[in-house]
């Protein structure tokens, strides 16, 4: 199982937010570049960005930010927030990004990703963003009835490269993943799962990775806080 370190980025920033909400953000450094070296130098496979204002803005607002990131490591990153049009994406992959998330679009413009996975084979994700088994939109600011697994099931045939699964209830709170919907959602699917959302101690992980069919998972504000220590992480999950 991949762990992906997450750098969240607000207004040029790092940040972590308490379930999504724009108001309760940490700032844990103003070099995101910086920071993503750091975790290549602990020894990640992948780096996890996101642009919160994008999300909200519904187009790339830290731009500048990631382009610096992707200018100084040499591991794979994936970016999702604010990317909503076949023009933005390719724009990304031109400069560098390995993989682009699909979140708001995958619900308002499911054509929008099926044509986005047949362009840049292997380069598109869907994130998946829920709330009690439904999902939200719009920087996780919109209700949905759209239930989760019937999203992820309408793209069994996209050639997406994975579905990232958030529980907003739990991100950013510490509270530990919800390790039972992430099973069935990768159970229910063949497209690989990424587990987000809560992950805030080594045995999260290992809870993880012990189910067998999840295939990945993201964690930013324990690593910033050295609850997980990242360089051990990567060596007990390689176990």
């Amino acid at each position: 199982m991949i762990l992906y370190p997450a750098i969240d980025l607000k207004d040029g920033q790092c940040v972590r937010l308490l379930r999504g909400d724009m108001e309760a953000a940490t700032v844990f450094g103003d070099d995101p570049a910086a920071q993503a070296e750091a975790f290549v130098a602990a020894g990640c496979q992948w780096l996890h960005l996101v642009d919160l204002n994008g999300a909200f803005a519904g187009k790339p607002v830290n731009a500048a930010a990631v382009e610096a990131i992707l200018s100084r490591v040499n591991v794979p990153v994936q970016l999702g927030g604010g990317i909503r049009d076949l023009a933005t994406i390719g724009a990304w992959v031109e400069k560098g990004l390995s993989r682009v998330i699909l979140g708001t679009v995958a619900v308002e413009n499911p054509d929008l990703v099926r044509e986005a996975a047949r362009e840049f084979p292997g380069k598109v994700a869907v994130g998946i963003d829920a709330r009690k088994g439904f999902v939200a939109t719009r920087g996780w600011a919109e209700e949905t009835t759209v239930q989760v697994t019937d999203l992820a099931k309408s793209f069994e045939d996209a050639g997406v490269a994975a579905i990232i699964y958030t529980d907003i209830d739990r991100d950013g709170a510490m509270g530990g993943p919800n390790i039972e919907a992430t099973r069935a959602l990768a159970e229910a699917v063949s497209i690989p799962v990424i587990a987000s959302g809560g992950v805030s101690r080594m045995e999260d992980l290992i809870a993880l990775r012990d189910t067998g069919v999840i295939a990945g998972a993201i964690s930013g504000r324990a690593l910033y806080d050295g609850a997980i220590d990242l360089s051990e992480a990567i060596r007990q999950l390689a176990r």
